[in-house]
C-alpha cells in the first residue's frame, strides 16, 4: 500500500466534486447512512478521483479534519481491453479491474463477439459500467478513478495503442508489459493476431472474464514491483 493513500485510514471512502466544500450525492449519503450505518462524527475520507484526498467526519455537513493530500500518479499506466460479454460478466470485470488498480479499461468489438450494442445500448452500458467502477473505487479506497473508454472496434484500438493480445501459445509476460487485450469466449481469430505481439496467461483455457482479471492482477503486480518474472 502506498504511503499517503487513504487505504489505511478509518471509515469509508467517497468521491466528491470539491475537496474544500465536500457534498455527498443523494445515493452516497443513503449508502453511508442506511447501509454502512454511519453516524454524525464518524470518520470518512473523500477524494476528487484525480489523486487528491483528505480526512473528514460525517454529518449533515461534512467536517474537514485533515489537509488535502496529493498522491502522485504512476508514470506507467496499466491498460486492459476486453471484448464485451454477455450478462453481468462485464460488470464483474470492470469491478475487479478497478479494485486491482488498472488505470484504463478498453471495451472492444472482436470478430467472434456474440454481443452487439446499438448506440443507445452503448450509452446506457457506459453509464452503468462507470457507476460500477466508481463504487468499486470507493470500496477499494482508490484516489484515481479509472477511465472506461467507449466501445471501439479492434481496428480503432490498434490505431490508438501499441496492442498486445492475450492468446494461447504467446510469449510469457515481461516486466515492462502494461497493456493486454482479452478476446471473446471464442478467442481471437488468426487474422486478428497475425503480426502482433501475443502473451500467454497460462496452460489452461480461461473464461474471458477470468482472463481479464488475471491480466489486471499480473500487470498491476509487475508495475508496482510486487511481482518479478523469473529468469
Amino acid at each position: 500500500m502506498s504511503v499517503g493513500t487513504p487505504g489505511g485510514g478509518e471509515g469509508p471512502h467517497v468521491f466528491v466534486a470539491d475537496l474544500d466544500k465536500p457534498e455527498l450525492t443523494y445515493d452516497d449519503r443513503h449508502h453511508l447512512e442506511r447501509v454502512l450505518r454511519l453516524r454524525s462524527g464518524d470518520p470518512l475520507t473523500v477524494s476528487d478521483g484525480f489523486g487528491r484526498w483528505r480526512s473528514c467526519s460525517f454529518g449533515d455537513d461534512i467536517e474537514l479534519l485533515g489537509e488535502v493530500i496529493e498522491v502522485p500518479k504512476s508514470p506507467s499506466l496499466v491498460v486492459v481491453g476486453v471484448s464485451i460479454l454477455k450478462g453481468g460478466r462485464l460488470e464483474l470485470v470492470v469491478q475487479k479491474l478497478t479494485e486491482l488498480g488498472v488505470d484504463r479499461i478498453l471495451l472492444v468489438v472482436a470478430e467472434r463477439s456474440t454481443v452487439h450494442w446499438d448506440f443507445p445500448k452503448q450509452m446506457a452500458q457506459q453509464k452503468r459500467l462507470s457507476r460500477v467502477s466508481r463504487e468499486a473505487a470507493m470500496q477499494s479506497k482508490r484516489v484515481y478513478l479509472p477511465l472506461i473508454e467507449p466501445l471501439r472496434s479492434l481496428s480503432e484500438i490498434r490505431d490508438l495503442y501499441s496492442v498486445r493480445f492475450a492468446n494461447p501459445g504467446g510469449r510469457p509476460l515481461k516486466v515492462n508489459d502494461r497493456l493486454l487485450l482479452i478476446g471473446p469466449e471464442g478467442g481471437w481469430t488468426p487474422e486478428e493476431v497475425d503480426g502482433y505481439d501475443t502473451v500467454d496467461l497460462g496452460p489452461n483455457i480461461l473464461r474471458a472474464e477470468t482472463a481479464a482479471i488475471a491480466a489486471g492482477t499480473l500487470l498491476t503486480a509487475l508495475r508496482d514491483r510486487r511481482l518479478r518474472p523469473g529468469p
